[in-house]
Order: C-alpha cells, then structure tokens, then sequence
C-alpha cells in the first residue's frame, strides 16, 4: 500500500486545495451570501453568469452551485442546502468530474450552432439521476453569434429540472439578450490580505516554514489571482526546497527588492543620471526584469501620488516605507509626478518591444532623470513671457545630476545676457480697453477663444458698442449663453464691468459679411487697374485669384478694423492692420 501511495501523481496546491463548499470560497463573501439567501429562502435562479478575471473562483463556484443543488444528504433524503455534504453520490461524483447530470461544455472549443443545438437537444430530458441536471459552460463569451441565438429561447424558458452556470472573462463579449436572462455575479479580485492569509494556511498544511515577507511578495505578485498566487506558492516552496523566504521569491519571480526600488525612484526623481544607471545595472545583474522595475517604478509613482493627495493612503504599508513615501510626496509638485508617470509609461512599452530590455529600461531612466526637474509647460511659457528664467520643478534632492543638470536645457529656453546677474521682474502688462466691436473681437480672438469668435463674426450685428456696453441682435444660430459669456470675459480681461445686452434692432452686418464685402470691392477695384488689366491681357488664361491690402495677416478681424462696410477708402489709402493682434485659428 505504500508503494501505491508513493506512485501517485503529484497534485498541484491549485487542485490541491480547490474549495469544495461555500465555507472555502475566499474573497467572495457577496456572491456567497446572495447565493446562501437565494438557496436557503427556494429563490433559485435558472441562470447563473460568472464574470472575473483569472483564478478568482468562476469554475469552482459553478461547481458548488451545482453540488448545492443536487445535495441528498448523508442519509439520502435532502433538499437543496448551501452546505453540501460533500459524501453522498452526488457530492462525490460532481467533485470527481464524473456525474452524467452535470454537463461542463469548454465554449472555446465548441463555438459552432451545432454544439448549442446538441445542448437544446439535451435539456427536454430529465436527468438520470440527480434533482436538477446543470450546464456549466466556461468561457461563454466565445461562442458565436449563431450560437447565441439559438440559445436564447431555451435560456429564458428552461424546463424546471434544468440550471445554467455560465462563467467568462470578457462580460462585455457577451451579449445583452443573454446577460438580461441570467442572476449576474462579479467575483472581485482577492485582496492582498485575504491571500496572505489563504497561503500561510496553505504552507502550513504543507508543513513549510515561509516569511511574511516571501508571502506578501507571492500575494502581491498574484494580482488577486487565487491560482495565480498558490502555482507561485507552489514553485517557491520547490524552489526553496521546504524553506521559502523572500529573497528566493525576488529570484524566482525577478523582482526587486522594494527598498532598492525606492532609492532608484528618489535617485531618477533628483536628476542623480549616473547613480540611476549603476543602481539598475546592479539590480539587472542581481537577476531583476527590467520589464518588472519598470512597472514597480510605476507602482511606486502611483503610490506616491495618491499620498500627496491622500495622506492615509498609505496606511497598510510598513511605517518606514509610508515616512519615506510622505517625505518624497511632500518635495515632488504634482507635475513632477505625473511627468514621472507618462514617461515610464511610455518607456515601458519600449521595454517591452525592444530587442535589448535592459537598455531600453536604461534610456527611459536618464530621459526621466533630465527631465525630472524641468518646469511644466506653462510655468515655462509664463516665465518666457515675462523675460525670465523657467524655475525647476520641486525635486527630492538638489544633488547634481551626473553628466551635466538641467542649466542648459533651461538657458537654452530662455537665453539671458553673460552679464546679467539675476533676471529682473518684468512691468505688468496693460489690461487691454477695447473701443470698437471690432476690436472686441480681436481681444477675443488674440485670448484663443475660436468659439466666442466665430459666433461674434457669423452670427451677431452689431448695434451699439462702447467701452463697458455692447448691444447686439443675435441670430437664431448664435449660442445662448453669449450675452453672459461677453460680460464675464471681458470684465475679466479688462478689470471694469462690462454690460452685454440683445437687442431687437436691425443693427449692422456680421463681421463676416462685412469683411466679404470689403473684399468684393477690393477686388472689383483692383481688377479696374489698367495695370492689372495690362497683365491679365499679356498672359492669356491667367486670372486674379486673390487681392489683399498690404501688411494684411491671416486673423479672421484682418481687413475690418477702421474700415467702413459701406464706402470703403481707395485701395492706396487703405490703413495697415499691424495692430490687430496675430491668430492660430
């Protein structure tokens, strides 16, 4: 008998130690107690859809549902329970695999409208032995649309001896027909703490001695993933020949450890190039992913942030690593961090892609490295305005970046003389006072504003306008909120109150027909020039295509300001528009 026991097979800790009830379901203690309600008070649905990711319990717990409700109890007389007995015929052969009257379909390898016209054909028979024959199908959202449909009927209508317990991992796959004829369950990932807990049991069972420290790092790893987490259990204790600690799990799963990886981030974060590049070359050599540093470098920006934003964030960490996450929070600005997050974004998909991790990972450190200190865009674009330097963004140290710090960069933006010793405050601009209506435009076109702009051009004459008043009739295209829009804007770019009213008069033309206007005259005269003429009648075929005044640029106001619609001036006396502010638009 020994040597029988002896020469069985090996079963992994995920098979192992699979729940057989609803007592050994971790993490899911929502689902579990609707299903107790639902199975203790009779309200049993006829379908079930199991959603979640990898390894959180979705085949498992289908089985339970199925043991449930089927359960005859030890002397053969029970009803449905939510604790199964686990010894009478049903209980065994639902957990050996081998009841007829539970049918498992894998979706992913019968997808076809064949296979759901097989599974129609079997649920007009009562089942042989059991209470309720159940269709477990893992996987659902692979089947085809046709299969689907054939389905649905049968799904909202099943005969009372039959349940269907579907389970997937892309709900969104699945259609809304089927999902709206189904109890919907979501198993949630497993948190950290929940899986501490789970695998210390487990290796104490095993009777193996692991650290803390080695089972928070499997928890972590595992990514709320039950299985995940017990098939990393299961390598670490071969690994570690029955004595697992944390150092062997950082070498088996290429992980870093986390102190080296909080000096790597305030190293890169303070600029320090060459202390970046030795410490990754270290941490590679010690046989750490560059793929994973990355990601635990992203980590730890979140991480960061969130105590910037949230102090108590950091509650569940130990105290030393929460002090040192606070200190780094408090010295890096906002900017900084979030910089910090879109660059190791993007070089971890480099990494990812490229043929040479470690050096990918390398290059993404030093670009974060000089670019760590670096004002954001618009403190730099404010202190070009201004006449002055861009200030470096707060960093965790002042320590000197290796090869060379950020002076340049930022000379570069905002050259100042050699003999200049400190930049000097620039005067504060004039708060603008526009006179006319177009020139109201023209304020609102230089303050980037296209929408207010092409409203005020296209869809608004003018009836009356003067410093602090404007009144206009607007069309029926015009926004409803411009009136507002006109006195907030301009009274916050011109420090006094404006008053924007609609009226019903006729008032003037848009801006736009006005400026078409001009244009039409413009050109009627200039094709009227005998020097034009002389031209167009030397080079037969050639046209004017466009005439424009002198000094006139692209701004949508161009060819407006100081220029009646009406009687517009000879095209020699026409005044330059050079104060009419430049536009993007």
């Amino acid at each position: 008998m020994p040597e029988a026991k002896e020469s069985l097979p090996y079963r992994v800790l995920a098979r192992k130690y699979r729940p057989v009830d609803f007592t050994t379901l971790v993490g899911q203690e929502a689902m579990v107690r609707t299903l107790r309600n639902a199975i203790a008070t009779g309200r049993i649905a006829h379908a079930f859809m199991l959603t979640g990711v990898r390894g959180v319990g979705k085949t498992t717990t289908a089985r339970i549902i199925s043991r449930a409700l089927n359960c005859i109890g030890p002397d053969g007389t029970g009803g449905p329970t939510v604790d199964p007995c686990g010894v009478c015929e049903h209980c065994v052969s639902i957990q050996e695999d081998r009841d007829v009257d539970v049918i498992e379909m894998d979706a992913a390898s019968r997808t076809g409208v064949a296979d759901a016209r097989e599974l129609i054909e079997g649920v007009r028979y009562r089942p042989v032995s059991a209470r309720y024959k159940v269709y477990i199908i893992d996987e659902v959202h692979m089947l085809s649309t046709a299969a689907f449909n054939a389905l649905l009927k049968t799904l909202e209508e099943p005969p009372p001896h039959v349940k269907f317990v579907f389970a997937t991992t892309e709900i969104r796959k699945v259609p809304v027909t089927v999902l709206s004829r189904c109890q919907r369950f979501d198993l949630k990932r497993v948190p950290q703490d929940v899986l501490v807990a789970h695998f210390g049991r487990i290796a104490e069972l095993e009777k193996v001695e692991i650290s803390p420290e080695a089972l928070a790092l499997v928890a972590r790893a595992a990514d709320g993933s039950v299985r995940d987490g017990l098939s990393m259990l299961d390598q670490a204790i071969a690994h570690g020949g029955g004595v697992v600690d944390a150092a062997q799990v950082r070498d088996m799963l290429g992980l870093a450890d986390r102190s080296r990886v909080l000096d790597l981030f305030e190293r890169t974060m303070r600029g320090d190039a060459a202390a970046v590049v030795a410490g990754l070359g270290e941490m590679h050599d010690a046989g750490a992913d560059p793929v994973v540093i990355l990601q635990d470098l992203l980590e730890l920006t979140h991480w960061v942030t969130r105590l910037k934003v949230a102090p108590e964030a950091g509650a569940g960490n130990a105290d030393s690593e929460r002090a040192q996450g606070l200190a780094m929070a408090g010295k890096l600005s906002m900017a900084s961090l979030t910089r910090a997050w879109s660059m190791l974004m993007k070089g971890l998909q480099e990494t990812l892609n490229a043929p040479s991790p470690v050096r990918a990972a390398e290059m993404a450190l030093i670009r974060l490295c000089y670019a760590a200190d670096l004002p954001s865009p618009s403190d730099a674009l404010k202190a070009l305005q201004n006449g002055g330097t861009p200030a470096a963004a707060p960093s965790a140290a002042s320590a000197p970046r290796g090869g060379g710090g950020s002076g340049g960069v930022v000379a570069r933006l905002a050259p100042q003389p050699a003999s200049a010793i400190a930049a000097q405050p620039a005067e504060a601009e004039p708060l603008p006072n526009p006179r006319s209506f177009t020139e109201v435009v023209a304020l609102f076109e230089a303050r980037r504003e296209p929408r207010m702009v092409n409203a005020l051009m296209h869809h608004v004459h003018e009836v009356r306008c003067e410093p602090g008043l404007i009144e206009f009739r607007p069309e029926p295209s015009a926004p409803t909120d411009l009136a507002p829009r006109l006195s907030e804007l301009l009274g916050k770019w011109t420090g006094r109150r404006w008053i924007a009213s609609v009226s019903s008069a006729e008032g003037k033309p848009t801006l736009s027909q006005q400026k078409t206007a001009n244009a039409d005259t413009l050109r009627s005269k200039a094709e009227a020039d005998p020097l034009v003429q002389a031209i167009l009648k030397t080079f037969p075929g050639a046209r004017l295509e466009a005439v424009r005044r002198k000094g006139e640029d692209a701004s949508l106001v161009a060819g407006l300001h100081g220029v009646p619609p009406e009687e517009p001036p000879p095209a020699e006396e026409y005044p330059a528009d050079d104060d009419i502010p430049e536009s993007e638009y």
